[in-house]
């Protein structure tokens, strides 16, 4: 390994200053990424992650002609859930698929030019599948995370490994499933695990070497770090104050998993990581807002600092991450984020400073808070709809069930939104189920899973689960929406030729009209759509692109709901299409 990076190092030297030009992408192509129409370079089209494209081709009168270009399998026996948002640079396709497999295709005729397999042990501990959602692009590398913790970079052009490095220990229950995030010349990543006890973070590295830069812990009372060129860390402060909001010890081991990844905007300079539920489930044992779990963070990207934090749960019971993802926009002069929250609520939050701008529900049934109080941003607690106490229970050993809409599994999950600055409205893939809830007994055991919680989760309404949602952020309105049988479980992206395109467990990518939700297209994939799509024009043609693969946590976790999807089938494959000739 240290050969291969000294091998980079003379070629880098003897390049002169050529050699940020003959890299490959650089930190400018990355900031315009969002507006460039022939490539896409980042996981969200854009840092901001809004997934709108300004394309116009393929629009509400072209689309009925829409027509497969190519599609390509992933082969073998390992299909599993499929996430993957795929990459396009220099004629190639960088898609990811599950069991941290990663693929180079030709992008105009699908033709494989290089495959790399991880290698993983057989003890790993995904708790939602063996999925990833895709990778980075920097100069002339293409990094991607692994289920057995480790970050990945190859050669753009060969799949050879340039760097290889460990994010922590899958042993103890530290995995990693999302998109790498690039950020003012830094490769930003986070951590999965929250239901193994692990500790959340936010890491920055040295993209072209792997190289720790800082580190940025997500529960309160751990410490950040600096690194030198040597790799030795100097402290850089401890996030928030220790035992402030947690009492007595469950914050060395509190969860808060960044597992989603990141968004990052130039205009404010700061990285947005959502964080997951703190852990464990049993919120009796945990006493205290328990920070910062169940929040946004916004991260200062020069000094590894939280800049602010907006808690969408405090002292969360229902394991409702505040993971998803925070999307940047323009709204009346001001520069806001939005955040479709696990919890049912929408949240948009000043991007600058993180005060509460508006907060409103965008599903039909949420049980567990009447609202969210605008002057405070704390939720307005339904106290009778949080899971019993287990030691007040029968024996001790079960505490009072509830029934609790959405269920953990969320309003929204991992399928990131879109954002349209064309119709000013947000894409929002809903889901309406909700659970029975109960606590248990738990105590940390390294590596073990750590609920203290058991559940059953199920669907709300006879004749649909998900529902795509067109949601104005000023007015908190769901202009329209468009039902589905399944649960939504796939990501949007919304384009300038008024189209909105997302994909279906039951196998269909759709194209709606933005402004009506009106269906104007779909295609059946073959597997169920748990990933967002993507679009870019080569040359005079514009294509748009899907990954299909049944799976993710909705089969392993769904109870009820599991079963009632039960008859899709799994598969693993990306799709391509053009208008037709």
């Amino acid at each position: 390994m240290k050969t291969q990076l000294i091998k980079l190092s003379v070629l880098s030297a003897l390049a002169g200053p050529l050699a940020v030009y003959a890299a490959g992408v650089t930190d400018a192509m990355i900031e315009a990424s969002a507006k460039s129409t022939n490539e896409v370079l980042t996981w969200g089209m854009g840092q901001q992650g809004q997934r709108f494209s300004p394309l116009t081709q393929i629009n509400t009168k072209t689309v009925k002609h829409l027509v497969p270009a190519w599609s390509f399998s992933f082969g073998g026996e390992k299909q599993r859930g499929q996430e993957s948002q795929p990459l396009v640079y220099n004629g190639r396709m960088f898609v990811t698929a599950s069991y941290s497999r990663i693929y180079a295709l030709d992008v105009k005729t699908g033709k494989k030019l290089w495959k790399y397999e991880h290698r993983l042990p057989e003890n790993i501990m995904p708790c939602c599948d063996v999925i990833n959602r895709g990778a980075a692009l920097y100069d002339n590398l293409v990094i991607f995370a692994t289920l057995d913790a480790q970050l990945v970079a190859l050669n753009q052009e060969t799949g050879e490994v340039v760097w290889k490095e460990k994010i922590d220990d899958y042993a103890a229950g530290y995995s990693n499933t999302a998109a790498p995030l690039i950020a003012k010349g830094l490769l930003l990543t986070g951590v999965s695990g929250g239901e193994f006890g692990i500790v959340g973070r936010v890491e920055a590295r040295d993209p072209r070497t792997g190289q720790l830069v800082w580190s940025r812990p997500t529960v309160e009372g751990h410490m950040g770090y600096k690194y030198d060129k040597d790799g030795n860390p100097t402290p850089n402060g401890i996030s928030g104050t220790t035992n402030k909001t947690w009492p007595g010890e469950l914050w060395k081991t509190g969860g808060a998993a960044t597992w989603l990844g990141g968004t990052y905007d130039p205009k404010t300079g700061l990285a947005y990581f959502g964080t997951g539920n703190p852990a464990p489930w049993n919120s009796h044992l945990r006493p205290g807002d328990n920070l910062y779990s169940s929040s946004t963070v916004a991260i200062d990207v020069a000094t590894g600092q939280i800049k602010w934090h907006y808690q969408t749960t405090p002292h969360d019971g229902w394991d409702f991450d505040g993971v998803n993802e925070f999307v940047t926009f323009d709204m009346d002069g001001k520069r806001l984020g939005g955040k479709a929250d696990r919890n049912g609520f929408f949240y948009v939050i000043d991007a600058n400073n993180g005060k509460l701008e508006n907060a409103f529900p965008f599903v039909k049934k949420i049980t567990w808070a009447s609202g969210i109080d605008l002057k405070t941003g704390r939720p307005k607690y339904i106290d009778e709809s949080r899971p019993g106490d287990p030691t007040k229970g029968e024996n001790g050993k079960k505490g009072k069930s509830v029934f609790s809409a959405p269920s953990f599994l969320g309003g929204k999950n991992q399928m990131p939104m879109a954002y349209s600055p064309k119709s000013k409205l947000f894409y929002v893939p809903a889901n309406e189920w909700g659970m029975e809830i109960w606590n248990e007994p738990i105590s940390y055991k390294k590596g073990a899973a750590y609920l203290g919680a058991g559940f059953t989760i199920k669907a709300l309404n006879e004749d649909y689960i998900g529902a795509l949602r067109a949601i104005d952020p000023k007015s908190g309105k769901i202009v329209w929406e468009a039902k589905n049988n399944a649960p939504l479980w796939g990501g949007v992206m919304t384009t300038a030729g008024d189209l909105v395109f997302y994909g279906t467990p039951e196998g269909y990518l759709k194209a709606l009209d933005t402004k009506t939700g009106k269906e104007m297209w779909k295609f059946q994939t073959g597997s169920g759509v748990v990933a967002p799509p993507i679009t870019w024009q080569d040359g005079d043609t514009q294509y748009v692109a899907v990954v299909s693969g049944w799976g993710g946590a909705v089969p392993l976790w769904g109870g009820d709901v599991a079963r009632r999807v039960n008859f899709l089938e799994q598969g693993g494959s990306v799709w391509v299409f053009k208008l037709a000739n």
